[in-house]
């Protein structure tokens, strides 16, 4: 080979060095980007306390309780009445009762005598009981009763009552300025969703469970649900 061919030939392989590093690490790099695409992502998401129980349904009742019925003020509370209840739930009586089923280990419901609003030490206990099992949730829902005894409009005006007794309770125990923030009341009255014996085997302040007894009465949980 002449020099001049020597030449020749070392300018050409200089040449295809870096084509053929350029064309190795583009298959390298394809090969990196087919292996991740088929790879599991992992993708940072928000942490939000969301329970078993946070269905898309209860969270959206409990969102329009929230907003809708107004979480209670401090100058005496607003909540929602038999009427609006329908409106802010948007199911039946039947289906709104299910919604709170898988919450039956955690809801408390405290029992009252006929035609009165008053918690008896019992009742009382149980609100407190049922006050300090938060573990960590935001939203307290109080929704109360009355068995079909005597006027609609009166069993109206005594569920509110229950309602307020509740929360009445809760501040003169706890007195925490903060609690009225965390409190909803929907009071239902005779007109919507009244219990069936299901709800005998949840947690109670009496023993006793005809299903009179059972609607004179006022549910409480913590939901703690990203609404």
């Amino acid at each position: 080979m002449t020099p001049s061919q020597k030449s020749l030939a070392l300018a050409l392989a200089t040449a295809l060095i870096p084509a053929g590093l350029v064309g190795a690490w583009g298959a390298s790099a394809k090969a990196r980007l087919d292996e991740n695409r088929d790879a599991p992502q992992d993708v940072a998401v928000a942490a939000v306390s969301n329970d078993a129980y946070c269905t898309p349904q209860l969270k959206a009742v409990v969102r329009r309780v929230a907003s809708a019925c107004g979480l209670v003020q401090a100058e005496g509370g607003r909540g929602c009445q038999p009427t609006d209840a329908k409106k802010v739930a948007s199911l039946s009586g039947g289906d709104f009762n299910a919604l709170f089923r898988p919450l039956a280990k955690r809801a408390h419901i405290v029992q009252f005598d006929p035609d009165t609003a008053e918690l008896d030490e019992g009742a009382k206990k149980l609100v407190e009981t049922a006050w300090s099992d938060q573990r960590g949730a935001s939203f307290f829902f109080v929704v109360a009763r009355a068995s079909p005894e005597g006027s609609a409009d009166h069993n109206t005006r005594l569920s509110r009552d229950r309602a307020q007794a509740v929360l009445t309770h809760l501040q003169e125990k706890f007195k925490d300025p903060e609690l009225e923030r965390q409190v909803g009341l929907l009071w239902l009255g005779e007109d919507f969703a009244q219990l069936d014996e299901e709800f005998c085997a949840w947690n109670r302040s009496r023993e006793a469970c005809t299903p009179a007894e059972l609607n004179r009465s006022a549910f409480m949980a913590w939901i703690d649900c990203a609404i």
